[in-house]
């Protein structure tokens, strides 16, 4: 516990764990089987109940970036590269304005944008995170990033569980069209700044985009990593329709 509240700058290096070490693996299981639990709990729930609970999920995910940046503040680490620009930060918006925007075609489109872009970035960041190989099991910030890609699972998932947003591949142009205007502004923070929110400024060792760039170069890999993009985006729908198929839910439909 002694580097509990430490951020990466003030911990030894070494503390860290290996990607797809046994404790990487365990704890991304981990991670996952207690989403599908609450998800699995909150369908047995009232609906109106159920719809509270959605409705609340974004405010605690505020309360809980709000709480990670205090932190950072208080050991004095807070930089730009904390800001809530990632992917899997951006997630944070995005479910708010499906929740709070009052007109049906912004809470179809966020609704979709949760389920087809937030969920399977988060889900490709349990699975290269890039922050356990600067922080031990035990220590805030590496406890709470799985709990906020869990999170980021855990809304998109029950909204489509419960027929609250209904992705069909006819709307992919959504997702592309959103990456198309936020990724190059990123971009150009990123190369101001020195950060890599989005990772358009340098691959994350380990991933897929580290590949890319050994291939392509640095920003070749880029072309890669939208191919890739628009490959998972393919596959989420494709996915989504096989499970509607098979599950024949008319929530779903």
């Amino acid at each position: 516990m002694e580097y509990f509240w430490r951020q990466q700058d003030d911990i030894p290096s070494g503390m860290g764990y290996p990607l797809f070490g046994k404790i990487h693996i365990l704890s991304s299981v981990i991670t996952i089987l207690i989403v599908l639990i609450l998800i699995n709990h909150l369908l047995k729930v009232g609906s109106r109940k159920r719809m509270f609970i959605i409705k609340l999920i974004p405010v605690v995910m505020l309360f809980m970036e709000l709480f990670k940046d205090a932190f950072l503040i208080s050991v004095h680490r807070f930089s730009a590269a904390y800001l809530p620009l990632h992917v899997c930060s951006i997630g944070i918006f995005i479910f708010l304005l499906r929740e709070y925007l009052p007109w049906k075609w912004a809470k179809d489109f966020f609704g979709e944008l949760a389920y087809v872009l937030i969920m399977p970035g988060s889900m490709a960041a349990l699975l290269f995170p890039d922050w356990t190989i600067y922080y031990p099991v035990l220590n805030f910030m590496n406890l709470y990033s799985f709990a906020w890609h869990g999170a980021l699972i855990l809304y998109p998932l029950l909204l489509r569980r419960s027929g609250l947003v209904k992705p069909s591949i006819k709307h992919i142009y959504q997702p592309i069209l959103f990456l198309l205007v936020t990724t190059p502004l990123i971009y150009a923070f990123d190369k101001h700044f020195n950060c890599n929110f989005f990772f358009v400024n340098w691959p994350v060792p380990g991933s897929p985009l580290s590949y890319f760039a050994s291939l392509l170069g640095n920003p070749g890999y880029l072309i890669g990593y939208a191919g890739l993009v628009l490959i998972i985006l393919i596959i989420v729908y494709g996915i989504d329709l096989l499970i509607k198929t098979i599950l024949k839910d008319e929530r779903l439909i």
